[in-house]
């Protein structure tokens, strides 16, 4: 409701990217500042003829904001669908009750379904800047919800945004909980499944603290930014799809905690298992795949840590009505050659191609999963499943299937090629004995990836191989010199990235 008795302000835009989070920028001396007692950093209703919006309030001290008129960040323009110089109101905000919920989670109180469907309410609302998404995140993390609040968190995420049924008895999905470089499985798996018959409905996130999600490296593939009638249409023409779940509004208070999860780098259990079983959920799935790599510098380090979060994934999904299976994999080195989003899809097409020199670890760990689900859901026998998986690799039908969900999504694309590159050269010959996952993402991530999509990674040894004095070890692209150096600079300082000793 527009506030009686206010004159109106003129709306500017100021080309200011603040991510997803709303911001208006008043001058200190507005009337509007001294009439209602606004402050830097308030939280505003922002009015217009037709919308509004909860905003955080920037004070201007210069001329960057002209008198009688409200500057806007590109987030908040774009939400409210302005025009320049519409007429803005702003009023104070109703109270955000939820918050008082998620104090009491800081202070380890338990929460009911009522009480985390209203935090998640409020958060897709736009009702939370991202200081209380920061506060929410970190009470809820180190394992401070149970199953039950895990399950009263997903079902909150579910109810919040879109819900497709297939009217299907059986609709599979899969997902890995992360923290391995270039484990790329999904987009080899979706088409083998979809090959086989079965249908699989694959929304994806983009990378939270890696150098790419799913969804990054399909980008550099094909469309993956789909409505909900589009998902379904490639869906019913072809079996399956690899979409970013962000644009059809399964669980999309996920995608805002994903945002504030990125830059504090915390992926907690419970928002995981919320996450991954909320999107499955709501896609439709009633037979889900979990694998969960374990090693000492993936995001599962222990076997018994593993085994406490797979129990969690069974428990929450239970209670969800999902029927769950879980693979525990190596997680010990990177997968693929590839680490970054068009360096891992440049992966994925020398598998489903059958390309000679197609790295042999990613083939394998992708008919491994999608032989898990072919047994699951009744498509292979017992024990048969990857025998089953490499055939449709091998004989053409997954890259057929592939080809025809990037057609059907908006064209296959090749993906792109960075044009600056420095080569690791191993200072002496000898075997390698370790190799640092976590090291591994940050320097892929300081040459730029995710954001660039031909940044990243390519590793050229494995555990185990042996070799020769200035052989190479990897090599790491970029976009711009600039990150390619920060990258560099970071890994000639920690040469335990890749360990090789003396034969």
């Amino acid at each position: 409701m527009i506030p009686e008795k206010m004159m109106p302000l003129k709306a500017c835009r100021l080309g200011i990217d603040t991510h997803h989070e709303p911001n208006i920028y008043l001058r200190s001396d507005s009337h509007v500042c001294k009439s209602e007692g606004f402050e830097a950093l308030s939280r505003v209703t922002v009015n217009t003829e037709h919308k509004q919006i909860i905003a955080t309030l920037n004070m201007v001290t210069s001329d960057l904001v002209a008198e009688g008129h409200i500057g806007f960040s590109e987030a908040a323009w774009d939400m409210l669908d302005m025009r320049y110089e519409d007429a803005v109101w702003l009023s104070h905000p109703k109270p955000v009750l939820s918050i008082s919920y998620v104090r009491a989670k800081v202070y380890n109180q338990r929460l009911n379904q009522e009480q985390m469907q209203a935090i998640i309410n409020d958060i897709v609302e736009g009702r939370y800047a991202e200081v209380h998404l920061a506060a929410f995140i970190t009470a809820c993390g180190d394992d401070k919800l149970d199953n039950e609040e895990i399950t009263f968190l997903t079902r909150a995420m579910i109810n919040a945004g879109s819900r497709i049924d297939w009217k299907l008895p059986l609709v599979v999905d899969k997902h890995c909980v992360g923290g391995l470089p270039g484990n790329r499985t999904t987009p080899i798996v979706v088409p083998i499944l979809a090959a086989a018959g079965l249908t699989i409905p694959k929304t994806s996130s983009r990378a939270i603290t890696s150098p790419a999600g799913t969804a990054d490296t399909m980008e550099t593939l094909t469309e993956v930014s789909l409505t909900l009638e589009q998902m379904r249409r490639v869906v019913e023409q072809e079996g399956g799809c690899l979409a970013w779940g962000g644009s059809v509004r399964l669980s999309p208070a996920d995608d805002l905690l994903i945002q504030v999860e990125r830059a504090l780098d915390i992926d907690s259990e419970g928002q995981l298992i919320a996450s991954v079983l909320s999107k499955k959920a709501a896609a439709g799935a009633t037979h889900v795949l979990i694998d969960i790599p374990v090693g000492p510098t993936a995001k599962v380090r222990s076997q018994d840590a593993a085994e406490r979060l797979a129990a969690s994934f069974v428990t929450v999904a239970k209670n969800l009505g999902l029927e769950l299976k879980i693979l525990f994999t190596d997680g010990s080195q990177p997968v693929g050659r590839g680490i970054g989003p068009a360096l891992e899809a440049h992966d994925i097409l020398a598998v489903l191609q059958n390309h000679p020199e197609a790295p042999d670890d990613l083939r394998q760990r992708s008919a491994l999963l999608a032989g898990a689900m072919l047994e699951l859901a009744g498509k292979s026998k017992p024990g048969e499943g990857e025998k089953h998986a490499l055939e449709l690799i091998k004989n053409g039908a997954a890259w057929s299937k592939f080809k025809a969900i990037a057609m059907a999504q908006g064209g296959l694309k090749s993906p792109p090629v960075a044009p600056y590159r420095y080569e690791l050269l191993a200072q002496r010959t000898g075997k390698v004995e370790a190799v640092d996952n976590r090291l591994l993402a940050k320097v892929a991530k300081l040459a730029g990836a995710p954001a660039d999509p031909a940044a990243g990674v390519e590793i050229h040894v494995k555990l185990g191989d042996t070799i020769s004095q200035d052989s190479a070890l990897l090599t790491v692209h970029a976009e711009n010199s600039g990150e390619l150096n920060y990258a560099v600079e970071f890994l000639l300082e920690h040469p335990e990235l890749i360990r090789v000793n003396e034969v």
